[in-house]
């Protein structure tokens, strides 16, 4: 708030200069000749002079400015030293060869050495696959398997397979035709879905899938499932027809490298339908629970 005495004092002082000291406007003649005035040297600077942070490319006539040099070949390659060489895969063969399980099995009728390899020779596109699985307990090879199958690319994430499958145990060799497609599915699973056609007419299906889940960076949890089908039943191997077994296992691995992993795990499997009728018949288990110990390992 303005003081009562200042604001009389201002109304005295401007009642002063509005009687007694009533002048008019004075306007001061300006010689507008004498300012240093230069439109021209203002309106006549050459733009095209002024780099502005453009390109050459920005110029109509395509001429750098002559603060920025040309790119030169030696430029190039300095700025994109890790492209130097570079080819596209699907030019150039190359390979993998997994093995996925590689283990002691503590079962029921002694101890069992299992296996599960996989690997792949050829580009992007086409390969050629090789995979085998097999078990032998105490010495024996009880179960036996090679499959040899070429591989075509149908998308990033998955391929068609075909070619032959030979059984050497159970039971007398047997000879398949296989068809198939494998690949990884939604969030990293990796799936394997193929068909057979044996000998005699014996049709066959198995679908198989498994999942690395990350604990930590080395340590992995992985579960496996593996599913088989046949068409008709066949004593002398000891499968019926329809859903034949199942077997899944869970797997803890600690990648020390990543070529290079030691694993602890279960396993577990069951017969179904004819086949654990046939089973049943000569003394054998249906159902059987194992501790396994093992490596996982890829070239």
């Amino acid at each position: 708030m303005v003081p009562v005495q200042a604001a009389l004092g201002a109304e005295e002082h401007g009642e002063h200069h509005g009687t007694t000291m009533d002048h008019e406007p004075v306007q001061q003649d300006v010689d507008h000749s004498q300012m240093q005035h230069h439109p021209a040297e203002h309106d006549e600077v050459d733009h095209s002079q002024m780099g502005h942070g453009s390109s050459g490319s920005d110029r109509p006539d395509g001429v750098l400015p002559a603060f920025m040099p040309a790119l030169t070949d030696a430029d190039r390659a300095a700025a994109f030293p890790a492209i130097q060489g570079h080819t596209v895969h699907d030019k150039v063969p190359f390979g993998l060869l997994l093995f996925d399980q590689l283990e002691y099995q503590n079962a029921d009728a002694g101890s069992a050495l299992a296996w599960e390899v996989s690997g792949w020779w050829g580009g992007d596109i086409d390969r050629l696959w090789v995979r085998s699985e097999g078990e032998r307990t105490n010495g024996v090879t009880e179960d036996a398997e090679l499959q040899l199958l070429w591989g075509h690319a149908t998308g990033p994430w998955w391929e068609v397979v075909g070619g032959v499958r030979q059984d050497f145990k159970p039971g007398s060799p047997q000879t398949w035709a296989a068809l198939g497609v494998q690949g990884m599915a939604l969030y990293g699973l990796e799936m394997e879905m193929t068909g057979y056609l044996g000998e005699g007419g014996q049709t066959a299906a198995r679908l198989e899938g498994e999942y690395d889940i990350l604990l930590t960076n080395r340590l992995v949890l992985q579960p496996v499932a593996e599913l088989s089908f046949y068409g008709k039943d066949d004593t002398a191997r000891g499968v019926g027809s329809g859903l034949s077994e199942v077997e899944a296992g869970l797997r803890l691995r600690y990648e020390i490298v990543r070529e290079f992993a030691p694993y602890i795990g279960v396993s577990w499997g069951r017969s179904f339908g004819e086949t654990a009728d046939i089973a049943r018949q000569e003394g054998e288990k249906t159902e059987e629970a194992r501790f396994v110990a093992g490596v996982r390992m890829w070239f």
